[in-house]
This record gives C-alpha cells, structure tokens and sequence, in this order.
C-alpha cells in the first residue's frame, strides 16, 4: 500500500497534469513509478522528469551498460518497480538472461563481455562502499572516458534516488504484477558479489 496518495490525472492540479502530460508525450510514454509520488511538488517532479530522461536515454553508454548500472541499483535497493521496468529493458537491450537472473539472485554474473564486467563492478563498488577503486574507475575511463565514467556515476546516484523513493513511500507495482525481488539480506542493503569473467572472453 502507497504512503501517500497517487492521484490520477484527472486528480491532479493543473501543474500537476502539465508535468503529467510532458511525461506522456516524451520517451517514457507514460507515468509510473516515482513520479507518482514526485507529481506532488511539480516542479521537482518537472525537473526530475527531464535528468531522468537524459540518465536513461541521452548517455554515451550503450542501452545495454545503461541498464545493466540501473539493474545492479534496483537490486542492491530492493527496488521492485526499478527492477521490474529495467530487467526487461536489459534484456531486451542484449544483456544475457543468466546475467540478468544472477543480479537478481544475489548471486555472482559472469560476462562475456570486458565492457559489461567493466560496468557491473563499477556499479557495484559504488553501490557497496560509495565509491570506486581506481582500477574499475580506469576500465570504464579508459573504453568510454570521462564523460563515460561521469554519466556513468549519474546514473547510478539517479537510479539510487529513485530506489529511494519507491520505497520510502511505498509506490505498488502495476496491479496483477508479482514482486520479482525477494530479500536477500537480514536487513539492510542487498550485498552485490563480484563478477566473473568467461574463459576466453576478449575485446
């Protein structure tokens, strides 16, 4: 059950329904999720809108890393809309299945791909301690540079925000939808595992 009240469009204050409507027309083509709660300050709501736009679909970064750095957040957070809506993106963006159902599980994903390893422990490091080691903060300098590695970094606090709010206020997955994350910790935050790399993997 949501914390706070969703309103539906025909609720919704005139500013409200001017981001509503934005939302709608734009990539995402429709208003689930945290803007369902941040519809109730519209300006930030308008402003969260477009950075969330350019984070998911303006970066540098391939839609398959992309999603991957958004996976890895919604399961360190639990996030269950998060994963739901982003999982699917990843898969169909060419992020293989096994990777896709050991993030979920908590479990180690082998890669294939030095690009996809490269992304995961970035996203991971970051996730886990706040920060990233220099070697994985070179890897993705190195294949995407610095505006790689700072967009990078943006889309991983950006998702961490929306994880954040999904939670705090309760925002419920589309009805008839199961929860596709189960707790993986006591308490806290889901502990993330290294990655492995494939025999024989290459650039």
């Amino acid at each position: 059950m949501p914390r706070i009240p969703l309103p539906s469009p025909e609720e919704m204050t005139p500013e409200q329904r001017r981001v509503h409507d934005s939302v709608v027309a734009g990539p995402r083509g429709q208003v689930i999720g945290p803007l369902r709660a941040v519809i109730h300050s519209p300006e930030l709501a308008a402003r969260w809108s477009a950075l969330g736009e350019f984070l998911r679909f303006g970066t540098c970064l391939p839609k398959r890393l992309n999603e991957l750095a958004i996976i890895v957040t919604g399961r360190r957070w639990t996030a269950q809309i998060e994963w739901w809506v982003h999982a699917r993106a990843a898969a169909e963006a060419g992020l293989p299945a096994d990777a896709i159902a050991a993030i979920r599980e908590g479990q180690a994903p082998t890669f294939a791909d030095p690009a996809d390893a490269e992304v995961y422990e970035f996203a991971r490091q970051l996730q886990q301690s706040g920060t990233v080691e220099d070697a994985a903060y070179g890897a993705v300098v190195a294949r995407w540079g610095a505006r790689g590695a700072v967009e990078l970094a943006g889309v991983i606090g950006y998702y961490t925000m929306v994880s954040m709010t999904l939670n705090v206020h309760g925002i419920p997955l589309p009805d008839g939808v199961e929860s596709p994350l189960r707790p993986l910790a006591a308490e806290g935050l889901t502990p993330l595992p290294p990655a492995r790399q494939s025999v024989g993997a290459a650039e």
